[in-house]
């Protein structure tokens, strides 16, 4: 066997999100980009905020000794100075820019500190639905997934994590506003959240630590908020990427912070230092990191967000799928109307719409709509989706 049985497993189980792309690759090929209603990647199609062309070209052209240089692997100091202080304001704490390093996304943060904090064998709880590629990042540095589900609106079930606790435990990872769901956890379901971990760490003579994936966290609709883990608790780490808020998704730029009182902080942040660099990651893209530090006030224009969202659910709604609005990010995740969601996404194929299965996020049942997408897009799929119902009623 030419493949580690590992990956061949890990082929076989691999993103739900990748194969229902390629699948539509094939169907605009065949049928016409117009005929076919492509809902299943998250890949942003909102143009970056205006005031990102006019950086990039002023620091293209600089000419400045050393511009290409090798830096501190965590990244710029002058860089993470101005993301400290935004997110000083975000989080109502003061961050310094030595509480954080620049990194390769989000996902890149995710496996840096994958590989500082976990022993082999120790065990990091997923809340589904998730994320699809956690379950790897963890199975990357020897770690276990441990899955919880969430209540029935996707908020913290604080008793079911409860009971997930062991002496194994060495994180926990929330995504807030979430993917797949869009829902964003309360101020007060965090606190209680870090209070638990506190107390079963206390409890197990250990550290347990809470994660923020928060690439999402500028875009939300209504009056929600999103809240900071770093006032639930001192031993958390929030990671992020500028791939959503500034739709700069293949320039793979992100960041992780810790809360300035975090448990053994100096060793955890020389750890994860020398993590970003033997991964192969090294540091952060040079350009970008300049770029984005010019950047930290800006974001894309989330009034295509909100309408999108608001045409999509009325859509979905007067064709009768069962589903949550989303507070955040630009996801929609209704229940599939028949039980097998794998199943109910080959309807939809039918009619020409792509969508992920819930499963692929642990949550079967359910399916993903990703509307980053044109408004055409949107618009179009109304006839196709109800058509979908009236089959799956039918099967």
């Amino acid at each position: 066997m030419t493949i580690s049985t590992k990956m061949r497993s890990f082929a076989e189980k691999s993103s739900w999100i990748r194969k229902m792309f390629e699948e539509g690759a094939k169907m605009k090929a065949e049928f016409g980009a117009d005929n076919v209603f492509d809902f299943s990647l998250g890949n942003p199609d909102v143009p970056p905020p205006p005031e990102y062309n006019k950086v990039i070209q002023e620091i293209v052209s600089e000419e400045t000794p050393g511009m290409h240089a090798y830096m501190p692997n965590g990244g710029y100091p002058w860089v993470r100075e101005a993301l400290a202080g935004k997110m000083s304001k975000e989080h109502g704490i003061e961050i310094f820019h030595g509480d954080m390093l620049m990194t390769c996304g989000a996902a890149g943060a995710l496996n840096v500190v994958m590989k500082a904090l976990l022993n082999p064998g120790e065990e990091v709880i997923l809340l589904a639905p998730y994320f699809v590629e956690y379950n790897f990042y963890v199975d990357n540095h020897g770690g276990v997934s441990k899955i919880v589900q969430t209540d029935s609106e996707f908020n913290l079930d604080l008793d079911a994590i409860e009971a997930a606790l062991t002496e194994n435990t060495k994180a926990i990872i929330i995504n807030s506003p979430n993917n797949p769901t869009g829902q964003i956890y309360s101020q007060d379901a965090l606190n209680q959240l870090g209070a638990l971990l506190d107390l079963k760490g206390a409890e197990f003579k250990t550290t347990i630590y809470l994660l923020a994936d928060e690439p999402y966290r500028k875009i939300i609709f209504d009056d929600n908020v999103v809240g900071s883990i770093f006032q639930s608790t001192k031993n958390s780490i929030v990671l992020s990427s500028y791939s959503k808020d500034l739709s700069l998704p293949g320039e793979r730029i992100g960041y992780l912070a810790v809360h300035p009182d975090i448990t053994d902080k100096t060793a955890l942040l020389d750890a994860m230092t020398l993590a970003n660099r033997i991964l192969g990651f090294v540091n952060a893209p040079a350009l970008m990191q300049r770029v984005v530090a010019e950047l930290q006030d800006a974001s894309v224009d989330n009034s295509i967000y909100v309408a999108r969202r608001e045409t999509f659910c009325k859509i979905l709604a007067d064709a009768g799928y069962d589903f949550i609005a989303p507070k955040g990010a630009f996801y929609v995740f209704p229940k599939a109307p028949i039980e097998d969601d794998v199943k109910f996404c080959a309807i939809l194929q039918e009619e020409k719409i792509l969508a992920v299965p819930g499963r692929g996020f642990g949550a079967p049942g359910y399916f993903r709509l990703a509307f980053c997408v044109s408004d055409s897009v949107i618009a179009g799929s109304a006839e196709a989706f109800t058509k979908a119902m009236a089959k799956a009623k039918q099967a």
